[in-house]
C-alpha cells in the first residue's frame, strides 16, 4: 500500500507543539551514527530500533552497523526502497521494502526506544531546484542535501514516531502483525491524542542539534554519552577538512620546490649549481637548522661538505670532512635505500650506545636528524641531511615526503649531468659490473664443481665394479645422494637470494604470533637433523608479545636458518637460546644465541656476505652453502627490519639479532 503523506507531516499533526528545523546531510549522518552507537553502548536488553533509509544504496553503507545492532535486539526494523536485492526478509533483522513512490522515499528516519533512553530523528528531504545547487562536485553536493525535521530525546515524541512507523511496516508486511503487537505492548506504544499536550519541546523553542536542549532526557549519563559521540563525529569531520586543506598546501609547496629543481636542471648541467638551488630552497622550506646535500657513493668512506643551508644558531659545517662508513645512520639509509629519521637523538638507542654517533651529535648539536638518500635506479648518488639543533618538534610526514620528492628529482638531475660530464666513469662502472658478474660465475662454478666431482667418482666406481660389497655400495650411494642434495640446496639458496636482491619477491604481509613462528622453525630444524644429536634448544618467547607484521613463510625461513646455523656450530653439550622482546621502537627484537665456536671481531661485518665462511675448511666439516645469512639479511630488510651479530670471540658463542615491525 502506497502512503503519499509523509511521516513528518503525520507527526506534526499529532503533536502540534513540535517545530521542525533544517538539517544538512552531514549533520544527520553524525546524529544517526551517534544514535546507533548509543544502542551499541547502551545497557538496555531489547531496544526497539526502526530505521528508514530512503533507498537501498544508503542502507548498504550502514548494513554492517545494523547487523551489530540486531545482535542486541530482536526488534530491529530497516526500511528502504529496493534497487538491487533489497526485499522483505527476516534474517538478522526485519527488512521492509517499500514502493519507490511511497513518501518514505523522500524521508530519513531513525527511532530508538529503550528502557533507559529514547531518541528519534524524523526528517523529510527538501528538494532544491537544480539551478540553485552547488556545482563544487557530487560529494560536496551530497553532504549539503537539506532535510526538514525533528530530532529529540522526548519519549512522547519518540513513542509516537515509533507507532506511526510500525503502522507503515504492517501495511507492507502484514505477517509481522503479531511481532509488532508485542513491540507495542513492550514499549507501551499507545495512540497519542491529537490535542496539544505539555512537552519538553515548547512552541517557543526548537530542539538543539548538539545537546538536545529543552528535551526531557530520562538518563543524563546516556545523554552525555550521546553528546560525546556526536561531538566526536563532528570533530572527525572537521579534522578531515583540515587535513584536506593541509594536504593541498603541502602539495602546492612540494610542486613549487620540485619546479625550482626542474628549472635548475633545464638551465644548467652543472651538478654543483643544481645542488646549491636544492639545498637553499629545501632548508628554507622546512625551517631547518642545517641542510646538507652532498655527492657520495655507497662505498665512500668520507666526503667534504661543500654545500650547506644554515639556520639561526647553527654552526657551519662547510669544508668539514664528514665520515660516512662510521656513521650507522648513513649506512642504514644507504643499505635500505630509504629515509632514516631520528626525531630525538638523545633517546635513540643506536646513537646513545655508539661513541662515534654520540660524539657527532654533541659536537654539531643535532637534536633531530633526517637522512634521505639520492638514488637513481637503485644507485646511491648522494645524501640529503636535515638537522634541527634547538628543538625536538617533529617534521610532519608531508614535510619528509617533500624531502624525498626533492631527493628523487635530484637523482634524475645528477644522473643527467653525469651522462654528459662523466662518460669515462660510466664506462668504468660497466667494467666493474662485468667483473662482478665474472667473479660471481667463478664462485658459483667452484661450489658446483666440488659436489659434481664427488658424484661422478661414486657413480663411476659403482659402474666399473659390479662385484663391489653391498656395504661399500651403500656408502657410495649415500655419498652421491648427499652431494646431490648439497647441490640442490646451493642452487635453491642462490635462486632465493637472487629473487630477494632483485626485488622480485611478492611479500604476503600479515599479522602473526611470534611464538607460533618460533615453534614452526624449531619443528623444521629438528625434522632435518634426525641423523645427528642437537644441542639443548631453549625457547623463551612470551605469548604476551604484540603481534608482528611480516610474511609468515619468510619469517619462519629466517628463524630456521639462524637456528640451523647455531646448532651446526654448537656441540651437543652446548645450548641454543631463542628470546624476543619489544625494543621500544614499534619493533620486536629476536635473539638467537649459542655457546658454539663464536666469530672473530674482524669477521662480524662480513658474516652476512654471500658464500662467507670464517674458516676455509669449515664449510666441508659443517656443511652448508654459505648463503644462509645473506638470505636472512635480505628477508629482514624486506620487511623493514635490521639484522646483526655480536660475539665475544672464537669459542665464546655468538648472538644473532633481528627486528620485526609490530602491528
Amino acid at each position: 500500500m502506497i502512503v503519499p503523506i509523509s511521516l513528518l507531516a503525520e507527526l506534526l499533526q499529532a503533536l502540534p507543539q513540535l517545530r521542525a528545523q533544517i538539517y544538512f546531510k552531514s549533520s544527520m549522518t553524525a546524529l544517526s551514527h551517534a544514535m546507533e552507537d548509543l544502542v551499541l553502548a547502551g545497557s538496555d536488553d531489547e531496544p526497539l530500533v526502526i530505521a528508514s533509509f530512503q533507498r537501498e544504496r544508503f542502507y548498504r553503507q550502514e548494513a554492517h552497523r545494523y547487523r551489530r545492532i540486531a545482535s542486541r535486539s530482536s526488534q530491529v526494523y530497516v526500511l528502504a526502497a529496493p534497487e538491487t536485492d533489497f526485499k522483505n526478509a527476516s534474517e538478522c533483522h526485519e527488512t521492509v521494502a517499500f514502493a519507490p513512490e511511497d513518501g518514505l522515499s523522500q524521508e530519513w528516519h531513525l527511532v530508538v526506544l529503550g528502557e533507559q533512553y529514547s531518541t528519534c530523528l524524523i526528517c523529510q528531504e527538501k528538494i532544491v531546484p537544480i539551478d540553485n545547487q552547488d556545482d563544487r562536485g557530487p560529494q560536496l553536493m551530497d553532504q549539503a542535501r537539506r532535510f526538514e525535521g525533528i530530532w529529540t530525546f522526548d519519549r512522547e515524541v519518540s513513542s509516537k514516531a515509533a507507532a506511526l512507523l510500525l503502522d507503515r511496516i504492517v501495511n507492507y508486511r502484514p505477517e509481522l502483525a503479531e511481532k509488532i503487537e508485542r513491540a507495542r505492548t513492550t514499549y507501551k506504544l499507545v495512540k497519542t491524542p491529537k490535542k496539544t499536550r505539555k512537552s519538553a519541546t515548547s512552541k517557543a523553542t526548537k530542539p538543539d542539534i548538539i545537546t538536545g536542549k529543552n528535551s526531557k532526557i530520562p538518563n543524563p549519563k546516556l545523554s552525555d554519552a550521546f553528546t560525546e559521540r556526536l561531538v566526536t563525529y563532528l570533530q572527525a569531520g572537521q579534522h578531515k577538512l583540515l587535513k584536506a586543506y593541509s594536504a593541498i598546501a603541502a602539495q602546492e609547496r612540494k610542486e613549487r620546490l620540485v619546479n625550482l629543481i626542474t628549472t635548475a636542471m633545464r638551465q644548467s648541467l652543472n651538478p654543483q649549481e643544481i645542488v646549491e638551488v636544492a639545498v637553499q630552497e629545501l632548508g628554507t622550506a622546512l625551517s631547518a637548522s642545517r641542510c646538507l646535500i652532498y655527492r657520495c657513493k655507497a662505498t665512500d668512506v668520507a666526503v667534504k661538505i661543500d654545500r650547506e643551508f644554515l639556520g639561526p644558531g647553527a654552526s657551519s659545517m662547510l669544508d668539514q670532512t664528514w665520515l660516512l662508513q662510521e656513521n650507522q645512520i648513513w649506512s642504514d639509509a644507504v643499505a635500505r635505500q630509504e629515509r632514516v629519521y631520528v626525531q630525538d637523538t638523545s633517546q635513540h638507542p643506536l646513537i646513545v650506545n655508539t661513541k662515534f654517533l654520540e660524539k657527532t651529535v654533541k659536537n654539531w648539536q643535532i637534536v633531530s636528524w633526517l637522512m634521505v638518500p639520492v638514488l637513481y635506479q637503485g644507485r646511491v648518488l648522494g645524501m640529503v641531511e636535515m638537522h634541527q639543533c634547538r628543538s625536538v618538534l617533529p617534521w610532519e610526514e608531508d614535510e619528509i615526503a617533500l624531502v624525498e620528492a626533492i631527493a628523487t628529482q635530484l637523482g634524475a638531475a645528477l644522473i643527467q649531468a653525469e651522462t654528459y660530464a662523466h662518460l669515462e666513469e660510466l664506462n668504468q662502472q660497466l667494467e666493474a659490473l662485468d667483473r662482478t658478474r665474472s667473479n660471481l660465475i667463478a664462485i658459483t662454478g667452484h661450489e658446483l664443481r666440488t659436489p659434481l666431482s664427488t658424484i661422478q667418482v661414486c657413480l663411476e666406481s659403482l659402474n666399473s665394479e659390479p662385484d663391489m660389497p653391498a656395504e661399500l655400495r651403500q656408502i657410495m650411494l649415500e655419498t652421491a645422494l648427499g652431494d646431490a642434495d648439497r647441490m640442490r640446496k646451493l642452487v635453491q639458496d642462490f635462486l632465493t637470494l637472487s629473487h630477494l636482491e632483485s626485488g622480485r619477491v611478492q611479500w604476503n604481509v600479515e599479522s602473526l604470533t611470534l611464538q607460533e613462528c618460533v615453534d614452526l622453525a624449531l619443528s623444521s630444524v629438528r625434522s632435518r637433523t634426525v641423523d645427528r644429536e642437537l644441542p639443548e634448544i631453549i625457547a623463551e618467547v612470551s605469548a604476551e608479545l604484540p603481534l608482528v607484521q611480516a610474511d609468515g613463510e619468510w619469517l619462519v625461513e629466517v628463524l630456521s636458518k639462524l637456528l640451523d646455523n647455531a646448532c651446526k656450530f654448537t656441540t651437543p653439550q652446548g645450548s641454543v637460546t631463542v628470546r624476543a622482546k619489544c625494543n621500544g621502537s614499534r619493533m620486536v627484537e629476536v635473539l638467537v644465541a649459542d655457546t658454539g665456536r663464536g666469530i672473530e671481531a674482524n669477521s662480524l661485518k662480513v658474516v652476512f656476505d654471500r658464500f662467507y665462511q670464517e674458516e676455509g675448511a669449515l664449510r666441508r666439516s659443517a656443511g652448508g652453502t654459505g648463503l644462509g645469512l645473506a638470505i636472512c639479511k635480505q628477508i629482514v630488510a624486506g620487511w623493514g627490519g635490521k639484522i646483526w651479530v655480536d660475539s665475544a670471540g672464537k669459542d665464546r658463542g655468538s648472538e644473532f639479532h633481528f627486528t620485526i615491525p609490530t602491528v
